[in-house]
């Protein structure tokens, strides 16, 4: 991510937090900020128990869907926090070194979940477009490999940017600013790596997806009655590789939704007027994705309310529980 814009000025002025009077304002906001943390830790703590404990959901597709919840439950648990504390409180309150390891971390965790959607798009257009390809040559083992490969890709290289950032390595940090700024030369191939080239990945490979599943609908339509039984598996199998599709097209817009107002404001660098205030809100707005995901699941997703009731009811702990049918 690129923080360029918000590195105004190369002198630091000092000042101190202002202090806040308890309101019933500000116990609110407080309180509506720990039910965002809870819901965005909970949510997609469920994903992440689901689809690690029933062996019905361990399917190449939700590696990724699990990669996706467990970048999404760190930034509940890391970065939201951290973000709604330095909004409400106008100033960050904390030391400098635990602003650097904030900033790194939103930067890691914000491009492994945009790399994480990406895959996904690739993943479903692979399987709509040769689908007998895709079962014989993806497995779980396979996914699983490019999960962890791009894990730790983006790691060494969030490290490498920021290290090699000229702006890094003279950082000045003001008490009650938090912000880690990369170079001009970094911040090009940062918006390159991180935005440009994945979400072009991701809209032009969705657009394809839906291109395949209006024909494979337009296929289905057009089968003759007399040929439906021999088809039916077939057909079947179409329908939920449409419906998950469409399911995870969903997830998408709503990430780009949240990334693009980000990605605009970055984009715009010095030609606009940078504000604090709206840098925040800004980024709240991209890490509400993590959010809103596990919400999408439950409404759009029958195996994840059945998995969340189980677990929430403990009958996980039952035996060979983890062989119950959940599709």
């Amino acid at each position: 991510m690129n923080y360029t814009e918000v590195n105004q000025t190369d002198q630091c002025l000092q000042f101190a937090c202002p202090e806040r009077s308890v309101s019933a304002v500000y116990v609110l906001l407080y309180v509506s900020a720990a039910a965002v943390v809870l819901l965005t830790v909970f949510g997609n703590l469920l994903i992440i128990i689901s689809v690690c404990h029933f062996k019905q959901l361990h399917t190449p597709t939700n590696m990724l869907i699990l990669s996706l919840a467990v970048s999404d439950f760190l930034v509940g648990a890391l970065v939201i926090p951290m973000l709604l504390i330095w909004t409400i409180e106008t100033c960050w309150i904390f030391n400098a070194e635990f602003c650097l390891c904030y900033m790194l971390s939103s930067y890691f965790l914000t491009s492994i979940s945009i790399h994480n959607v990406a895959l996904i798009a690739v993943d479903r257009y692979f399987a709509l477009s040769n689908p007998f390809l895709y079962t014989n040559k993806v497995s779980v083992r396979t996914l699983c490999i490019v999960v962890v490969c791009d894990w730790c890709v983006m790691f060494f290289y969030n490290l490498v940017a920021h290290y090699f950032s000229r702006n890094f390595k003279s950082l000045v940090m003001c008490p009650g600013d938090c912000y880690l700024a990369l170079d001009e030369n970094w911040s090009l191939v940062d918006n390159l790596v991180i935005f440009v080239i994945p979400c072009s990945l991701i809209i032009i490979l969705y657009s394809l997806v839906f291109v395949l599943v209006r024909k494979h609908a337009v296929a289905i339509r057009e089968l003759n009655v007399n040929t439906k039984t021999q088809t039916s598996h077939k057909t079947i199998s179409m329908q939920s590789e449409r419906k998950a599709a469409k399911v995870l097209g969903i997830v998408v817009s709503v990430f780009l939704a949240c990334l693009f107002p980000y990605s605009i404001y970055s984009s715009l660098g010095k030609a606009i007027e940078v504000k604090v205030e709206l840098f925040q809100k800004v980024l709240i707005l991209v890490y509400l994705n993590s959010t809103v995901n596990p919400i999408i699941y439950a409404l759009f997703y029958p195996w994840f309310r059945k998995c969340v009731k189980l677990v929430l009811t403990l009958q996980i702990f039952k035996q060979d529980c983890t062989l119950i049918k959940v599709m």
